[in-house]
This record gives structure tokens, C-alpha cells and sequence, in this order.
């Protein structure tokens, strides 16, 4: 870990680079065949060697937020998908040939199901057609991909009023989906829930919070392994509370029990400041170390504070041969304050850096949306790079991460 303070000196020179690589990028789309592919990676014998042939393998990766998790305005169930409902287009192949050809390696799709279910909690056929379909344009590009319950419209409350209707669903829907996919190699992962949380409560977790919550993580694992075949012995990942780094370390210490042997991942998510990454209304626009104004910034909230927190994980995760997903990170575009970009994408390079440092597999949140204040890198219509500059230090990020051991 002391390399690390040194290391930090040479991120304005690796930015730099990086950034002249995106202004160069172009797309070349090429059409692929297809359905599912049938091959998996080569994997070594111990789970801290399994966990570094998945960091290597889906590093770096990107989310197709906002479009198949969608939640529409209107009364379902529904036959046909809402994934458009949000604004963002309909998911095409050109868009995976795009971000496989921009040097992401794994896609995350967000999922909503409930509306798509009818009142005994059955899936319709048509809507699991259409995430087999959008599963396939991923594996024709290449892409390794992790599917989920998203948000789903909050039925997933982490407490005990209701709690064992919740748990049967719960339990019915990854039935369903684990039998659709059954034919599914190991490039597909199974994630159970989103950012479990009771709805508004943003406070510390309580001790119903906690057991609820891990209830929801073991039920997942159970459904999906009782359907047997491939998923017997699938990557499966859970999620930390809320995906909030501090909070998985005190509710998710202790992973789900599983029949399968080193098979499971965790997952949490990084948007740290918070009025720097997300909030459009803040004047704090600037980040780390490049950083010319202070009072731009969040004080204690720089690269020795992402470092902190990715060896927090690694420490109770990685280290003990437990792959973790960084399953969302991003930091909006700020035209209004950042013209170049030059603060959000620094932010991008180091976060992808220092996950992938730590053992986390970065996974970008990209909402679809790439006007000003959102975090889309991709003319999804038209299936190109946006913002090639913010893809590029992505990836050159994860590469400088990846030429030491983890946290060396």
C-alpha cells in the first residue's frame, strides 16, 4: 500500500494520456451472430486465483442503466417491454458491439420483473424473451454480463412487517429466471437485489435491517442453486446493505451459506462525494488532487479516501478469496462548471484505478442520458461513444491497475 502515495503523483500524466486516447477513438460497428455463447474462461484451482481470473476478465464494465429496469407509468402486468419508459431507446446490438469496441469487458443490466408478473408472482414469457434476446446481443459482442433484480418498484423492504410474502416472491422470481437460463455458461452472473434499503431511510441499518437483507441474499442463493444444472455452480453475487461500503463491512461480514465451493461475489457500490458526483445543485465541481480551488471541493473526500475505503473491502473480502463487484460508480457531467471534463474524468481514472488496485471489478454507471448533470457515455440511438475521453481513462485506469498484485 505505500506505493500508493507515490503512485498519485503520476495520475495528472496518465490522464493526460488517457484523454488524447479518447479524443482518437472511433467506432467501428461490426454485426455478430446470435444466441448465447457456450464458452467459458479458463479459471485456476484457489478462490484468490479464481477472484484475479474474474478481475482480469471483466474489468472494466459498464451498466445499461435506466431501460430494462424501467418502471412504467401504467398498470401491468405487462406482455411487452417498458424499457423505453424512461426516456433512453430500445437496446440494440450495435449499442454492445460499441461498448465491447470502446474495451469494457462485462455489462451489468439492471432488471424490473414485478410488473411483469401476475398476481401469483409468474413472469411472463414474452418480457423473459426479451432479457434472453438483450442477454444475447452482450455474449455476441463478447461481453460477459450480470443480470438482476433491480430496484423493481421498492417491494423489497428490509424489514420484518411482511417479510415472509417478500421472501416467497423473491424466491419464485429467481426460480424463473435461473430456469431461463440454464443454458447459460459462465460468462452470464446471477445478482440478487439492488441497493436493499428501507425506502428514504439513509441512516445506519438496524438489526432487523441487517437480518432481512441477508435473508434476501440467502433466499437468492437457495433458488438459484435448487434449480441445479449450470447454476449449480454459477457465480452468484449479493449485495452489501445498501451497496454502502461501511455498512456491508457491519451487516454482510458473513456471506450467504452455499452448496457450491468459492462461488459467490460481493457487491458494492462508490459515488463518494456525493456533492461532487451526483448533486447538479452543488458548487463543489472540483476533485483530488489536480484540483485549483479547495473550496470547490469536499474536504476528506480525495484519493486517499477511496483508497481507504476499496482496502476495507479487500481486507474482508478479496483478501480471502471473495471477488467483489464495484457494481455502480460515476460522476455526472458538469458542462455548467467543467467544460473540458477535466475534474469528472480525473475521478473516473482514479476510482477505476484504485478499485481494480484493492481487487474490485469496476462497473460503470452509465443512466443513458448524456446531457449535462447525467453520466451516459454512449449515443445509445445511434450506438457510438459520446464521451470516448471518459471511456478511455476507464480503461486506462483498470490497466494501470492491473499491473501490480492487488494492493501491492
Amino acid at each position: 500500500m505505500n506505493g500508493l502515495n507515490t503512485e498519485r503523483s503520476a495520475f495528472q500524466r496518465i490522464y493526460r494520456g488517457a484523454c488524447l486516447l479518447g479524443a482518437a477513438l472511433t467506432i467501428a460497428a461490426t454485426a455478430m451472430p446470435g444466441a448465447i455463447a457456450q464458452t467459458s474462461p479458463a479459471s485456476e484451482s484457489s478462490p484468490a486465483a479464481d477472484g484475479r481470473v474474474m478481475l482480469e476478465a471483466m474489468s472494466p464494465g459498464w451498466n445499461l442503466g435506466n431501460t430494462l429496469e424501467a418502471i412504467s407509468d401504467g398498470a401491468g402486468p405487462f406482455a411487452t417491454s417498458q424499457e423505453t419508459a424512461w426516456g433512453n431507446p430500445a437496446v440494440t446490438q450495435a449499442l454492445f458491439d460499441a461498448v465491447a469496441e470502446a474495451g469494457f469487458k462485462s455489462i451489468r443490466i439492471p432488471l424490473a420483473w414485478n410488473q411483469y408478473a401476475d398476481a401469483q408472482g409468474n413472469i411472463s414469457p414474452q418480457w423473459m424473451a426479451r432479457v434472453r434476446q438483450v442477454v444475447g446481443y452482450a455474449r455476441n459482442a463478447g461481453l460477459y454480463v450480470m443480470i438482476n433484480v433491480h430496484w423493481d418498484g421498492g417491494w423489497l423492504q428490509p424489514v420484518y412487517q411482511g417479510r415472509e410474502a417478500v421472501d416467497a416472491k423473491l424466491a419464485h422470481f429467481w426460480t424463473q429466471i435461473a430456469t431461463a437460463f440454464a443454458d447459460a455458461d459462465d460468462h452470464v452472473l446471477f445478482a440478487g437485489t439492488n441497493e436493499i434499503m428501507v425506502t428514504d431511510v439513509y441512516s445506519q441499518p438496524t438489526q432487523e435491517n441487517c437480518e432481512v437483507q441477508n435473508g434476501f441474499n440467502q433466499i437468492f442463493v437457495d433458488a438459484v442453486r435448487a434449480t441445479g444444472g449450470a447454476n449449480a455452480n454459477r457465480w452468484l453475487i449479493v449485495q452489501g446493505y445498501n451497496t454502502n461500503i461501511d455498512w456491508t463491512l457491519g451487516c454482510n461480514a458473513t456471506l450467504p451459506d452455499d452448496s457450491a465451493e468459492s462461488r459467490l461475489m460481493m457487491e458494492v457500490h462508490y459515488y463518494d462525494p456525493y456533492h461532487f458526483t451526483l448533486d447538479a445543485e452543488s458548487d463543489k465541481w472540483q476533485w483530488g488532487a489536480i484540483a485549483t480551488d479547495r473550496s470547490a471541493t469536499v474536504a476528506g473526500f480525495d484519493e486517499a479516501y477511496a483508497d481507504a475505503q476499496f482496502l476495507k473491502i479487500q481486507r474482508q473480502f478479496v483478501d480471502r478469496g471473495v471477488p467483489v463487484i464495484l457494481g455502480e460508480y460515476a460522476a455526472i457531467l458538469r458542462n455548467d462548471r467543467d467544460r473540458e471534463q477535466k475534474f469528472r474524468n480525473y475521478w473516473d481514472l482514479y476510482v477505476t484505478y484504485s478499485a481494480v488496485r484493492h481487487g474490485l471489478i469496476p462497473v460503470y454507471w452509465d443512466n443513458g442520458y448524456t446531457r449535462d448533470h447525467s453520466s451516459g457515455l454512449f449515443n445509445r440511438s445511434r450506438g457510438r461513444l459520446a464521451y470516448p475521453a471518459t471511456a478511455a481513462v476507464i480503461v486506462e485506469g483498470t490497466k494501470e491497475g492491473l499491473k501490480k498484485p492487488i494492493g501491492d
